[in-house]
């Protein structure tokens, strides 16, 4: 019974994100009203504040999923791995299962217009900066703690997450202001943007990437 009652809430909590993405996409973050979203799953907006604290929250609820299962991969990394390979690895051992576990909520096109909405709205992108900030310096915690140093003395973990979550930052903006809102696309836009960090930090910048 128990398991039974789980598998309730949990097509519940699955619902009221598919119908607050759907509003957030088709009439804009702002308009949607808690109440829309609640009477399009026919439950009470009291019900929806069990399951999320408030709008913000689930618009940002597959978010959650896609940064825990990133930090995950990050955290299972081989200590053999530089911390900048750990990071492009959990990046590329994530795409696949990250996207079968938002098709299970949402069609995959909805999650990626969402971030168009995220980028273009100004209450969304405030938040978005705050969530990326404390994903930082949980990923600067593990590599520190990986590498024995100490963050008060020697801020490269800082530095590195970083330098790593700006890029992709620039990167999903880039994708999302484009023509083309597809996985394929933003994977090839971070990619592509996390190949020149290499460059860029040189000194040199008279010879173009090719």
């Amino acid at each position: 019974m128990a398991g039974l009652r789980e598998r309730k809430k949990q097509r519940t909590r699955d619902a009221l994100i598919r119908a607050a993405h759907e509003f957030f996409v088709t009439q804009g973050y702002e308009t949607t009203t808690v109440d829309q979203i609640s009477e399009a799953v026919n439950v009470s907006q009291r019900t929806f504040f069990r399951y999320f604290s408030s709008k913000e929250d689930v618009a940002f609820a597959l978010q959650d999923e896609v940064e825990a299962r990133f930090f995950d991969a990050v955290v299972a990394r081989p200590a053999d791995e530089s911390p900048m390979r750990a990071l492009r690895n959990a990046l590329d051992s994530t795409w696949s299962s990250i996207g079968e576990a938002i098709q299970e909520v949402v069609p995959l096109g909805v999650y990626l217009r969402m971030w168009q909405v995220i980028e273009t709205t100004p209450v969304l992108v405030a938040v978005h900066m705050w969530r990326s900030t404390e994903m930082e310096g949980r990923l600067a915690n593990v590599f520190a703690e990986r590498e024995g140093l100490d963050q008060r003395s020697d801020p490269r973990p800082q530095v590195l997450v970083a330098s790593f979550s700006g890029v992709m930052r620039a990167a999903g903006r880039q994708w999302g202001c484009g023509p083309d809102i597809t996985v394929e696309a933003a994977r090839h836009q971070i990619e592509s943007y996390m190949d020149l960090m290499g460059p860029v930090l040189s000194d040199d910048w008279g010879t173009r990437p090719g």
